[in-house]
């Protein structure tokens, strides 16, 4: 199969993970995509690739706005306000990456996001619809 067939291929498998995934499924799959993006931009660091660096510095920065959106302050409180904060500190960290090449600075936000993926993954299932997304 050539590249553009996979490549529609997977966003059509893409679409409908989305379309049948809970919101709880779907704030997993931010997560996952975040972390596959810094990967991919230490990666692009390491080779010296700075397109990909910042297009993948970049993709990471746009799921972690709309993680932000999903936040909903008023039911999650200070959970929610905290998970603000630091998707705030990691978009300047990222920001900071791409503008210097910072591998350093990837790892530091792949590092900051592991254990708030990790929790989430833990969350019992009888508890997804009880969780302060909108």
């Amino acid at each position: 199969m050539n590249n553009k067939a996979m490549n529609q291929y997977k966003s059509v498998d893409l679409n409908a993970a989305v379309e049948a995934a809970s919101p709880h499924q779907l704030i997993s799959m931010l997560y996952r995509g975040v972390l596959e993006a810094l990967a991919k931009a230490g990666g692009a660091i390491e080779r010296k690739n700075i397109e990909q660096r910042a297009e993948q510095i970049n993709k990471a920065c746009q799921i972690i706005v709309n993680l932000k959106g999903c936040l909903d302050i008023e039911k999650g409180g200070e959970v929610a306000e905290n998970l603000d904060s630091l998707y705030d500190y990691m978009l300047r960290i990222l920001m900071e990456a791409n503008r210097n090449n910072d591998a350093a600075k990837v790892k530091e936000a792949a590092d900051l996001l592991a254990p708030i993926v990790d929790g989430w993954s833990q969350i019992p299932a009888e508890e997804h619809n009880k969780t302060a997304v909108k």
